[in-house]
């Protein structure tokens, strides 16, 4: 694959998602380890992915955002994605989130994902807060929010899987 990366960390390449990612998002979101913390349902379908997917270019289109899709460098693998969606328009917030694949865990993936997009919300879309929760349950991302600056400030409702998810914020200027 012959991808060009709009953002780059030492590993890392992001870019955007299109209509013919849909087998890289099925991989993605349509592997249960992957969702258990994000969505209530035991796998979601094509159908859903393919929504989740839209769901994702629409926001860029609307916002110059997304959860871009991540590469690693050396091979162009698809390692899962990682990237930004609205949240607060008015207090100029938007929220954090990461995906990977499971064969991608544990290798620090998540963390160098996560302060390449925190640097470009900061720095170049000049954003002044991030925000990000996180399933109860999952404390690995409460681990990795968490070293990459960001504090907690509530429990808020999430209606994918029905639970009260801790809410972080990462000010520019905070970690």
């Amino acid at each position: 694959m012959a991808a060009k990366y709009f953002l780059r960390s030492e590993r890392l390449g992001f870019r955007l998602w299109n209509e013919q990612d849909l087998a890289l998002a099925i991989g993605l979101w349509g592997d249960p380890e992957v969702t258990r913390y994000i969505d209530s349902r035991p796998q979601l379908s094509e159908d859903d992915v393919s929504a989740l997917l839209n769901k994702q270019m629409a926001f860029q289109c609307e916002h110059g955002i997304q959860y871009w899709p991540i590469f690693l460098l050396d091979d162009d693998e698809f390692a899962g994605c990682c990237g930004l969606r609205p949240y607060d328009q008015e207090q100029n917030i938007l929220e954090f989130g990461v995906h990977l694949k499971p064969s991608r865990w544990g290798r620090g993936l998540g963390m160098e994902a996560g302060k390449a997009v925190i640097a470009y919300a900061f720095e170049t879309l000049r954003v002044d807060a991030l925000f990000a929760g996180h399933n109860p349950r999952n404390e690995g991302s409460k681990r990795m929010l968490e070293k990459l600056g960001f504090v907690f400030t509530h429990y808020k409702f999430y209606p994918p899987t029905g639970l009260e998810h801790p809410s972080y914020l990462l000010r520019r200027g905070d970690g």
